[in-house]
């Protein structure tokens, strides 16, 4: 697909988007119904190897190509004192990313993924690692606008930033099997917190957690940075876009449609963190059926995620109290999608091993 207007383009990629495969899944839990072993024995783990199974249209789904992709982003509301970090360290772990030194580097390597750092805002210039391929540039602009005192960018921009993550996507798309999300930019639980609680209507203090370390101060603080920004820019939840424009972010809306544009190529998608979650919020607004793709990598500490998880429908697979993003759950998570394959595929049937059984009733 070419992007040669906004509209038509992401509608193109609407009309690419369909539920899980119906047939694909009966044949799935009907091989894993006859396996040697007591049934559905490996729970969660069967039910994620039928979806995947409805997820790729096929009941050996290829899951062996996996490339988590960062998307990176600054904000405009870090000027309010939300994060112990300054600004500059979102382009300073860009470097830290390519260099391979950094959490996502290392389980991403452990999980034999690739990773592609996206920049979709950052306040750098990033010039010569986009010359030299090392990152993938996407920039709508050097941020975001500060959402307490107005919208985080023009509904315009927020159509193109979703659209630059389906276009990621589309490029990708013919060298991977399974996606990952990832995230980086500082300040950036903020909005995705402005955004969970305009998607789901709970209170902004309920869903509020600490980001980076936040004392008690700071974390009144940032709460009450959210409600003004959600006062002051009054977005529909019941319309992503208009979420996204208002309190989002650059990479919330990258992931976003990165998570359009993989459900479009009958992708599974593994959704990180809590930033990611935002995206996938967003895009689940913007398209429902893309909720067939995602995977929940895991559930972070930040207060606000399990609401997300249920808005989404969505259980995560782990929970390991980590907070960290990049990417570095998803990441996690491929390994129990490869697990899930070999079950799926290895595990010899009663009839095949000549066990004597009863599967399922």
């Amino acid at each position: 697909m070419k992007n040669t207007n906004s509209t038509s383009f992401l509608e193109a990629t609407f009309r690419d988007i369909f539920p899980q495969d119906s047939w694909s899944r009966d044949q799935a839990t009907a091989h894993l119904d006859q396996l040697t072993m007591p049934h559905w024995a490996l729970g969660r783990l069967m039910d994620l190897a039928v979806d995947l199974a409805g997820m790729t249209r096929s009941i050996d789904p290829p899951v062996a190509r996996k490339t988590v992709v960062i998307m990176v982003g600054d904000h405009g509301v870090t000027a309010e004192g939300v994060s112990r970090y300054p600004s500059e360290v979102t382009a300073q772990m860009v470097y830290n990313f390519i260099a391979g030194g950094a959490g996502i580097n290392a389980l991403a390597r452990q999980a034999g993924a690739d990773v592609k750092v996206v920049d979709m805002g950052a306040d750098a210039d990033f010039g010569e690692l986009v010359g030299s391929g090392k990152i993938i540039s996407k920039k709508i602009g050097p941020g975001t606008a500060n959402i307490a005192r107005g919208p985080a960018m023009t509904r315009t921009h927020a159509v193109l930033a979703v659209e630059a993550g389906v276009e990621v996507a589309n490029a990708l798309a013919e060298e991977v099997d399974v996606f990952g999300t990832g995230d980086m930019g500082i300040g950036n639980t903020t909005p995705s917190t402005a955004v969970a609680a305009a998607i789901t209507g709970k209170p902004v203090a309920e869903l509020t957690g600490r980001g980076t370390g936040l004392d008690d101060d700071g974390l009144k603080k940032k709460i009450q940075i959210i409600e003004q920004a959600l006062d002051i820019n009054r977005p529909d939840g019941g319309d992503g876009m208009d979420v996204l424009a208002k309190v989002g972010g650059f990479e919330i809306a990258g992931i976003a449609g990165l998570i359009l544009g993989a459900a479009a190529h009958r992708k599974p998608i593994i959704v990180d963190g809590f930033i990611s979650t935002a995206g996938a919020l967003i895009a689940q607004s913007i398209e429902p059926f893309v909720r067939d793709y995602i995977i929940c990598a895991h559930r972070s500490v930040e207060q606000g995620h399990r609401a997300m998880h249920e808005k989404l429908g969505c259980e995560p697979l782990l929970d390991l109290n980590m907070r960290l993003g990049e990417g570095t759950g998803a990441a996690l998570a491929m390994n129990i999608v490869d697990a899930a394959k070999a079950v799926l595929t290895e595990v010899a049937t009663f009839e095949d091993a000549g066990v004597t059984g009863t599967p399922a009733a």
